[in-house]
């Protein structure tokens, strides 16, 4: 190995790569593409589960470099290459997870709950994840090589730094460890053990309609800390306007009202709560908010987008020459070019056969539908690709604004749905899976850009880490559908609804969804209402017995604990085009709000998303920022890196809020009275299913005055201030770890 300096921000003259593109060392191996896949299935489900409740999602790439150093080692000596191969291949599962999420739950909230299944998430996650690796393939030359000095790619500049210091010999995956295992134990005393609430509040008289809250999870804490005070202060913001501004307003004139509802609400202001002030007059207004903003994110990128696009066609176009010229270099060998075409075209195959021969009961579309939808995918998913890939180098991955370019994909599609005629749920439908595979693709494309850089800086083979990638996209497909099911299923309540209802002759924007759906050994017919005036947006059990709803069922994606912000918003876009039953002065409302918030100089997109999310989740939020300030106050050097001890343990909270999460949701199923019917008997009797109810619940047995009390609205005094107390110990963890220096 060359003694000589290295830098992996040397300018373009000076710059070489950390090995050679003379040297042969191990890279493509076994171990790593074993390993980089596990990885990407932990965190894909991680991802899943935080940015379904969050709404926002942070770089994994970072975690599983150091841990990949750590644990290759035990086995023996590795290679940088090796654990470059396990990185990319591991963050693959994240980035997918993040384009999943925004957009496929959005199946829910159009009123096909019953068709999310696993076999409808994985096709669609597959051939977004597959077209955003190969349409990155004829980009890298362009945008990785010739662009260096000029792309910075933070991101996967980063991980090329820690790589090298873990070639070297810096040791820190000790301190993910610390986190992973002190919130593991936080997240499963709080959640299963049920030691305490997780979500302190108060609902004082004297300010009626408003709701002080804070879900004090792991998770939140650690996303907060690496986003940053400023960031995490614009998004706390948000909540505050929405739930002490804004609600208590509605609250306050609604008393007006004479206990008549106003509309999109079927119930008189005064009797909501405000939990249902927000499910019902502030998520229109933040759909709004999140759609202008993620529009105006895009419009200011527009210059962008033109340089990008205009920058990938010239280099596809000499893709060939190039190819021809640098194949004898290990370090310039990439995917070959037909293998791209050919796998696009594959790709409109896979879409059209999809649609047409799998589609969902209720939303079948004729051939050509589905043609026309494959070939958008692939013409949409090259433009916002090349854009995602430039944006990721210029500003970050964290900046790429994907919500932004899926709207306008989606506005794009709707339109020509909408002139054409096609306005039907079954062209609704079609729409979101147009928008979802782009989305994926893009997402995947931003972060692919960032391995793809780390690549280039310590000198690994494009070829394999392309092909990395695509395992790493297959693999962790897996688990983002088995999470994205499992958190649906593990969090759904049926809601005791009595609701008078004549089948035959139902409200406009209510629907038969299923003419058979079983609950409790009773058979009822499912209805779905989305933008009526009579009975509020959600799916319905009615019975033909009683000739009344009876039910609501309450899937677990929408609900407070994934609220799902993106794919909601995803679904209103779509049905306020076709349908025209949007509460437009609501979303208008938002749209003026974030039109407000950009003259004052803020960045947007982070106060709308906000002031659509819960403020437990912002507040908790906020709290991680705060320390991260504290931090720096109080160190002589700053903690700006994303490889600092603080940014290492919250890495660690978040995988510890996921995975601990995660395996509440399991324990929770496995409790489930009707479990029995939904697996095979051998698993029934082998794990002798179901559980007690309460076999884990230790709190509300040995002590009910602090811990979670289900039958109370919310919790008591007392139990908020237990479950703040735990909270900030375990803030106070997290300001000791970010202080104390790696080893």
């Amino acid at each position: 190995m060359s003694e000589r300096p290295w830098s992996s921000t040397a300018p373009p003259g000076e710059f070489r790569p950390f090995i050679s593109t003379e040297e042969s060392i191990k890279e493509f191996t076994l171990r790593a593409v074993i390993l980089g896949a596990l990885f990407g299935l932990l965190f894909g489900a991680i991802t899943v589960y935080v940015g379904l409740r969050a709404g926002l999602t942070v770089s994994a790439s970072i975690p599983i470099s150091v841990l990949s150093i750590s644990i290759l080692r035990a086995f023996g000596r590795s290679t940088i290459l090796e654990n470059n191969i396990v990185q990319t291949t591991g963050s693959a599962g994240e980035s997918l997870a993040a384009g999943v999420m925004f957009t496929i739950p959005a199946l829910i909230f159009l009123g096909f709950g019953a068709e999310f299944t696993f076999w409808r998430i994985f096709p669609l996650a597959l051939l977004g994840g597959w077209l955003g690796v190969l349409f990155m393939v004829p980009l890298r030359r362009q945008l990785i090589v010739k662009e260096h000095g000029n792309l910075s790619f933070p991101e996967g500049t980063a991980c090329a730094d820690v790589l090298v210091a873990g070639e070297r010999g810096g040791s820190f995956a000790g301190r993910v460890f610390w986190g992973l295992g002190l919130g593991g134990i936080y997240t499963f005393l709080m959640n299963t053990v049920q030691g305490w609430t997780s979500q302190p509040e108060a609902r004082p008289n004297w300010f009626q309609g408003a709701s002080f809250r804070m879900t004090i999870t792991s998770e939140y804490l650690g996303v907060g800390y690496i986003i940053g005070s400023r960031v995490s202060g614009i998004l706390f913001a948000g909540g505050i306007i929405s739930w002490l501004v804004i609600m208590p307003a509605i609250r306050f004139y609604g008393q007006l009202a004479n206990n008549v509802p106003i509309y999109p609400s079927t119930i008189p202001i005064p009797l909501m709560s405000p939990d249902q002030i927000w499910g019902t007059y502030i998520r229109p207004m933040g759909a709004g908010a999140v759609a202008a903003a993620g529009l105006i994110t895009l419009l200011r990128t527009l210059p962008t987008i033109f340089s990008a696009l205009k920058a990938g066609l010239k280099d596809v176009r000499a893709e060939g020459s190039a190819e021809s010229a640098t194949a004898a270099e290990r370090t310039d060998r990439d995917m070959p070019l037909r293998w791209v075409v050919v796998g696009s075209m594959l790709i409109i195959v896979m879409m059209w056969t999809l649609l047409t021969f799998h589609p969902i009961q209720g939303a079948e579309t004729r051939w050509y539908h589905n043609l026309f939808a494959g070939i958008f995918v692939t013409v949409f998913g090259f433009l916002f690709v090349t854009v995602a890939a430039r944006i990721s180098g210029l500003l970050g991955n964290s900046s790429n604004p994907i919500s932004g370019m899926s709207i306008a994909t989606l506005m794009a599609t709707c339109a020509i749905f909408f002139v054409a005629g096609w306005t039907a749920p079954n062209y609704q439908v079609l729409a979101l899976m147009i928008g979802g595979v782009v989305c994926i693709a893009a997402a995947i494309a931003g972060a692919t850009s960032q391995d793809l850089k780390t690549g280039y800086l310590v000198g690994a083979t494009p070829f394999w880490q392309q092909m990395g990638l695509l395992i790493g996209v297959t693999i962790s497909t897996l688990a983002i559908g088995t999470t994205l099911n499992l958190m649906n299923k593990g969090l759904e309540k049926y809601i005791p609804t009595q609701i008078p209802v004549t089948v035959q002759s139902l409200p406009t924007g209510v629907k038969v969804e299923r003419d058979s759906f079983t609950y409790q050994g009773k058979n009822y017919q499912l209805i779905n209402s989305l933008g009526s005036h009579e009975i509020p947006d959600g799916e319905y059990l009615y019975s033909p017995d009683t000739k009344q709803i009876e039910y609501q069922w309450a899937q677990g994606i929408g609900s407070l604990k994934a609220p799902a912000p993106q794919a909601r918003l995803m679904a209103t876009v779509i049905s306020g085009i076709l349908n025209q039953r949007l509460p437009w002065r609501l979303v208008l409302m938002g749209v003026a709000l974030v039109i407000a918030v950009e003259i004052l100089g803020v960045r947007s997109l982070a106060f709308a998303t906000g002031s659509y999310l819960p403020l437990g989740t912002t507040a908790a939020m906020f709290a991680g920022g705060l320390i991260r300030s504290l931090v720096d106050a109080t160190t002589k050097k700053k903690d700006e890196g994303e490889a600092s001890p603080g940014a290492l343990y919250s890495s660690g909270l978040i995988a510890a809020g996921g995975v601990f999460g995660l395996l509440g949701i399991i324990i929770n199923l496995l409790q489930d009275p009707e479990i029995s019917n939904r697996v095979p008997h051998w698993l029934t009797s082998v794990l002798r299913l179901p559980w007690p109810e309460k076999l884990f619940s230790l709190g509300p047995r040995f002590w009910p005055a602090l811990a979670v009390n289900e039958k109370l609205p919310m919790p008591t005094s007392a139990q908020s201030l237990l479950g703040i107390i735990m909270f900030a110990l375990l803030g106070a963890s997290l300001f000791y770890f970010a202080r104390k220096k790696l080893d």
